[in-house]
C-alpha cells in the first residue's frame, strides 16, 4: 500500500539523503559528459577550415613558390661561396709556392662568376616574393577573418546548446519537485538530488563562460553570486505560491480556519476573522467545510 504525506511531514532519513546525493553525483557525471560532447558534436557539424577562393589560392601559392625559389637561391649562394673560398685557397697556395696554374686560376674565376649568378638569382627571387606578398597577405587576412567568423559561430552554437541543456535540466528538476509534491510522493528527496545536479551544472556553465568576459578576481564571483541569489529567490517564490494553494487544506486538516489559521470550535464562522468556515456543497447542498478537497457527505471534489 502506497502512502502519501503532507509538505510539513517531509523528514528524509539519512539513507534517503545519501541516495539522493548518490543520484546527484551520477547525474553530474552524465551531465558533464553530455556538456563536453556538445562541443564535439558542434565541431563535427561546423568546420573551422575556411574555404579559399581560386584567386586567393593562386596568390598564396605564388608567394609560396617564390619563397621556395628564394630559399633555393640562398642555398645556391652559400654553396657557390663555399666553392669560391675553396678555389681561392687552392689558387693562393699554388701562387705562394711559386707555381703558375692556369687551370686553378680558371676554376677560381669560374667560381666567382657562379657566385655572381647565384646572388643575382637571390635578388630576383626576393623581388618576386615582394611582388607576390601584398596579394598573398590580403588573401591570408581574408582566410583568417573567415576562420575567426566560423570559430565565433561554432562557439555561439556550443554555448546555446549547452545553455539549452542546462536550462532544460533546471526546468525538469523544478517540474519533478512540484509534481512529486503534488502527489505527496516519498521520492521527493531524489528530486531534490536531481535539482542539486542541475544547480551544479548551471554553476559550471556560468564559470565556463563568465570567465571569458569577466575577470573572476574582479566581478566574476559577484556576478555568479547574484545569479545564484536570483535563481534561489525565484525557486523560493514558486515554492511559496505552491504552498499558498495547499495552505487552506492543511489548516482544515488541523481543525483551523482556512483563512487565518484560528482553531475552529464547531461554529459556522471563525471566531477570529469572522468568515464562514461552513458552506453548502455545490452538489448535495450538505454543509461542507471551506477549504476541504472533497465533500464529506457526497465525496464531490
Amino acid at each position: 500500500m502506497r502512502t502519501g504525506f503532507d509538505i510539513e511531514e517531509i523528514q528524509a532519513s539519512k539513507t534517503e539523503k545519501f541516495l539522493a546525493g548518490v543520484l546527484a553525483v551520477f547525474c553530474l557525471i552524465g551531465g558533464i559528459w553530455t556538456y563536453q560532447k556538445i562541443d564535439d558534436k558542434v565541431g563535427d557539424r561546423v568546420s573551422l577550415e575556411a574555404p579559399v577562393s581560386p584567386a586567393d589560392e593562386r596568390a598564396i601559392s605564388r608567394r609560396g613558390e617564390a619563397q621556395e625559389r628564394s630559399f633555393q637561391a640562398r642555398e645556391g649562394v652559400a654553396s657557390a661561396r663555399r666553392n669560391l673560398e675553396f678555389r681561392r685557397e687552392e689558387y693562393r697556395t699554388a701562387l705562394d709556392a711559386g707555381r703558375s696554374s692556369p687551370r686553378l686560376e680558371e676554376q677560381y674565376v669560374r667560381s666567382q662568376a657562379r657566385l655572381a649568378v647565384a646572388e643575382r638569382d637571390v635578388r630576383a627571387a626576393e623581388a618576386e616574393v615582394q611582388r607576390a606578398s601584398p596579394a598573398a597577405d590580403a588573401a591570408e587576412k581574408r582566410r583568417a577573418a573567415e576562420f575567426e567568423r566560423r570559430q565565433d559561430r561554432r562557439e555561439l552554437f556550443t554555448f546555446l546548446l549547452r545553455l539549452g541543456f542546462v536550462l532544460s535540466m533546471i526546468a525538469a528538476a523544478f517540474a519533478l519537485i512540484i509534481a512529486l509534491h503534488r502527489r505527496r510522493s516519498r521520492y521527493v528527496p531524489l528530486a531534490l538530488g536531481f535539482a542539486a545536479f542541475a544547480t551544479a551544472l548551471s554553476f559550471g556553465l556560468a564559470g565556463d563562460y563568465l570567465t571569458d568576459y569577466i575577470d573572476p578576481l574582479d566581478l566574476g564571483i559577484l556576478a555568479l553570486s547574484l545569479f545564484g541569489v536570483a535563481m534561489t529567490v525565484l525557486a523560493f517564490r514558486l515554492l511559496q505560491r505552491y504552498l499558498d494553494r495547499r495552505l487552506p487544506a492543511r489548516r482544515v486538516g488541523k481543525g483551523q480556519c482556512p483563512f487565518c489559521g484560528y482553531p475552529v470550535r464547531g461554529n459556522g464562522s471563525c471566531e477570529r476573522c469572522g468568515r464562514d468556515v461552513l458552506a453548502p456543497c455545490a452538489r448535495c447542498e450538505e454543509p461542507r467545510r471551506v477549504g476541504t478537497i472533497h465533500c464529506g457527505a457526497c465525496g464531490a471534489a
